[in-house]
């Protein structure tokens, strides 16, 4: 992460860093890529985005307007104005070109509008805003004072070899002229949809025209950078993983972004597609089918930016919110879940919030308490009779049994927990700690919760043993025989090994009051809130119980009776959850909506096919 040099002395616009991915991990996905060696050079551009209330009610737009009228160019990409057009670099100059984004945004910082003014234009074929002249002569400004600079540092651009069996014209001379950064100077403008069909304007117009342009808004400049070659291609992504079964097939996992030629699709077998691998950049077939058109930009990087953040904004804010919450970690404004794999910009006023979970389906709220008699051979050895059994079960050192008593998330669970944390993401939830009770069911929904949310290579667990259900409701007579810290850490579960919990295990007593229960609860949320000054959400990840428990002392309320409390609690269904928010001001926290909706599904009974279909039954 860089700052300007006088960034503590008062200045006020921030420039952060983003790496995509280990250049280890990518170096090895990419071990068997023909063109692993040739020095290809990326495109960059540069694009002025929007970030905060403006951000969100334009991604509103994408999501109605891609639902009303179906999708049209303007969805293939972010919402930004170009600032500038996309020219190539060579990989060991683009740092000057950092230094250029860092250097061009200092001097431009104070200058900066507070805000831009943006005026709805429709035609035929188009609609968005145009920004207003006397902004856009200081955006092009900008512009030009960046592409100036980092024409004259990027120099000449030699590039030599050929690049996995494409040729092109310049790559054939093996020279290509001065790196030449071309503003854009003509009316500037931020595009909410193109291409579309003319019937769809009036639906499009009404649906921009709830866009508020006014709207609070932070203005980030960002480098991005995309892969030349593949420019005209269409841009699919994996629904499924593809295990080859022939030499000339394309090995593909979930998420995987594929690149397709359409013009080389007409000899193909019918069904099927050839393609080459972003994250391998091997080239074979694949099952159509397997796979989902991908927007343009869900393969672009992310490489610097620069935040403009205006003095008068900095000063009308109040005493108690001093500064912007900006931490250096970038959402991809797509909301697309891409290769990126970032945390998103907060707006100005973002305050702390807690996060309250239910754990995902566990297998014995599905298959009963016998459940893992289900799942043992003769031998002891655990195997799926049912494809909502987990595939397979974490490694304890004690007794296999022991998961009776403390048992895993089903399958629905896993998909479940995943699916509420992609939802999280896409309402830009920014999520700081995670807090989980010890059984294992809760450590599994925070781990898939984390996965979705893409943090689970930046935030740890917390394992939390005052977190655990009250007692009494366990059917056994001891407290669970819970897998140690070291053991979920050996089971590749993103545990924070450093912690120690609040309540220690060995404080848990069975068949505890209630009392002793909404006192443990209430001790433990208070030392939770106290240990994350921070603004962003704690996320705990808990049990039933654990939402009025936790939630209700924090608010001020007195604990509910404990026959009004079994009762609320049978109603809270798999991953229920509710939301406090800090009134930092007020010295008090309130309950508000949860950023997510409810999910909600059907049961699916066990079906035998002989059961009516067999002839004679």
């Amino acid at each position: 992460m860089f700052f300007p040099n006088n960034f503590l002395s008062g200045m006020l616009p921030r420039f952060t860093t983003i790496t995509p991915y280990p250049t280890a991990a990518k170096l090895h996905s990419h071990c068997n890529d023909p063109s692993l060696d040739d020095p290809i050079p990326q495109e960059y551009a540069l694009y002025l985005c929007p970030t905060g209330r403006l951000h969100n009610h334009l991604q509103e737009f994408w999501k109605a307007s891609k639902h009303q009228c179906g999708k049209n160019r303007a969805h293939e990409i972010f919402p930004h104005i170009t600032l500038c057009d996309f020219f190539t670099c060579e990989d060991q100059k683009v740092e000057l070109l950092y230094d250029t984004l860092k250097r061009v945004g200092d001097r431009f910082s104070q200058c900066f509008p507070p805000s831009i003014s943006l005026s709805l234009h429709t035609s035929t074929s188009y609609l968005g805003f145009f920004i207003g002249d006397s902004h856009a002569n200081i955006l092009k400004e900008f512009a030009l004072a960046f592409s100036s600079e980092a024409s004259a540092l990027a120099g000449r651009t030699n590039i030599r070899g050929k690049m996995g069996g494409h040729s092109t014209n310049w790559r054939l001379t093996g020279h290509r002229p001065n790196c030449h950064v071309k503003p854009c100077l003509k009316q500037l403008h931020l595009t909410l949809a193109h291409k579309f069909y003319p019937h769809h304007q009036k639906t499009l117009e009404q649906l921009a025209k709830c866009i508020n342009p006014g709207e609070t808004c932070q203005w980030v400049a960002a480098l991005y950078s995309r892969d030349m070659r593949f420019v005209h291609y269409q841009t699919l992504r994996a629904l499924f993983q593809y295990k080859p079964q022939n030499i000339d097939e394309l090995m593909i996992n979930t998420g995987d972004f594929i690149y397709v030629d359409p013009t080389q699709q007409s000899d193909v077998s019918e069904g099927w597609v050839i393609g080459t691998s972003h994250r391998t950049g091997c080239r074979g077939f694949l099952p159509e089918n397997y796979t989902e058109r991908a927007n343009e930009s869900d393969t672009w990087v992310k490489h610097r930016e620069y935040v403009f953040v205006t003095a008068s904004r900095f000063f009308t804010q109040t005493e108690n919110e001093p500064s912007v919450k900006l931490n250096g970690e970038v959402h991809n404004p797509s909301m697309s879940r891409s290769t990126t794999n970032v945390l998103s910009l907060q707006n100005v006023t973002l305050r702390r919030g807690v996060l309250v979970m239910r754990h995902g389906e566990r297998v014995d709220q599905v298959f009963g308490k016998s459940w893992l008699q289900q799942c043992l051979t003769a031998d002891g050895r655990y195997y799926r009779a049912d494809l909502n059994f987990p595939s397979t079960l974490p490694k304890r050192k004690d007794s296999m049994k022991h998961f009776e008593y403390d048992p895993p998330l089903s399958c629905c669970g896993i998909f479940q927990s995943r699916l509420i944390g992609e939802a999280l993401l896409d309402q830009e939830v920014r999520v700081s700690y995670v807090y989980s009770s010890p059984a294992l069911r809760c450590i599994q929904t925070a781990q898939h919760l984390l996965q979705g949310l893409k943090l689970d290579q930046k935030v740890k667990i917390r394992v939390e043993p005052g977190l655990f259900e009250w007692t009494k409701w366990e059917a056994s007579k001891v407290i669970p025989n819970f897998m140690t810290v070291t053991e979920l850490a050996e089971a590749s579960y993103k545990i924070d090994t450093s912690y120690r919990g609040n309540f220690p295990l060995s404080s848990l007593v069975p068949s505890e009051s209630y009392e002793d229960y909404v006192s443990r609860s209430s001790a433990v949320i208070k030392k939770i809130i106290n240990a994350c000054p921070s603004k962003g959400v704690i996320l705990i990840v808990g049990h039933g119980s654990s939402l009025a428990s936790f939630t209700r002392p924090l608010i001020g309320l007195p604990a509910r009776d404990s026959s009004d409390f079994a009762q609320v609690v049978r109603k809270i269904p798999s991953l229920g959850m509710c939301f406090c928010e800090e009134l930092k001001e007020e010295n008090k926290w309130q309950m508000v909506n949860p950023p997510v909706k409810t999910l909600t599904h059907g049961a699916n009974a066990a079906f035998n096919w002989r059961n009516g279909i067999e002839p004679g039954n």
